[in-house]
């Protein structure tokens, strides 16, 4: 299965760490629509990015296991902030961002969307990872390849999570992903692996956890 990890030692010891962390609670802190509003308390945090009606919401949920705390919606454009979680008392921080690509939106609304976007990840220190959600039915966008340009740009360390893969059959799924990891090849702040995804299935659920346990803040 694609996005699968292997029986290795280091593997295992992930999967049982995220197991451990993701097990605790998880709350919601607060919506932000202005950078200064930001947590100054140097928790990590990893942002979660997509065009809109990628499936960010179902994802975090699917990620904290909880239903419903992140807002799904059918209407894209819904995520209008940086919504902020905080995972077992600041050993992690998730950042549902503003879905791009949603033309219906005013304008002047999504260029604030953009602007906000782009001034928190340039100048976030406690940033250290976003992972971009790709629909697998689609691929890898003109808006996405702008979006990890400005990343590369700014090295924002970013993974691929393939999201709806439900919605593929195998052979399809594998050539998506496939030709995924080939246009990050040349990308310098992309990690090459790309995680294959699920909300509705559960899928991948657990290697997702496992990929962003090692940023978490060491358990006292």
């Amino acid at each position: 299965m694609p996005g699968e990890f292997t029986s290795e030692p280091d593997a295992d010891e992930a999967i049982a760490e995220a197991r451990k962390l993701f097990a605790k609670p998880c709350l919601f802190e607060k919506s932000v629509v202005r950078i200064d509003d930001l947590p100054d308390d140097g928790v990590v945090e990893v942002a979660f990015a997509g065009r809109s009606n990628v499936g960010k919401s179902s994802l975090l949920n699917a990620l904290i296991g909880r239903r419903d705390m992140a807002r799904t919606s059918n209407t894209p454009g819904r995520t209008q902030a940086l919504n902020l979680f905080n995972i077992a008392d600041g050993a992690l921080r998730l950042v549902d961002m503003p879905g791009y690509g949603y033309a219906k939106a005013p304008k002047t609304l999504v260029d604030g969307w953009n602007r906000l976007i782009q001034d928190y990840l340039r100048g976030r220190v406690e940033l250290r990872r976003l992972c971009l959600l790709i629909d697998a039915r689609r691929g890898v966008g003109a808006g996405d390849r702008a979006v990890m340009d400005g990343l590369d740009s700014a090295a924002v360390s970013y993974q691929v999570v393939l999201t709806k893969s439900d919605k593929l059959k195998s052979a399809e799924l594998e050539r998506v992903r496939a030709e995924t990891e080939e246009a990050l090849k040349k990308r310098a702040a992309a990690r090459p692996e790309v995680l294959v995804t699920s909300s509705q299935k559960s899928r991948g659920i657990v290697e997702l956890r496992a990929a962003l346990v090692g940023l978490a803040r060491p358990a006292p």
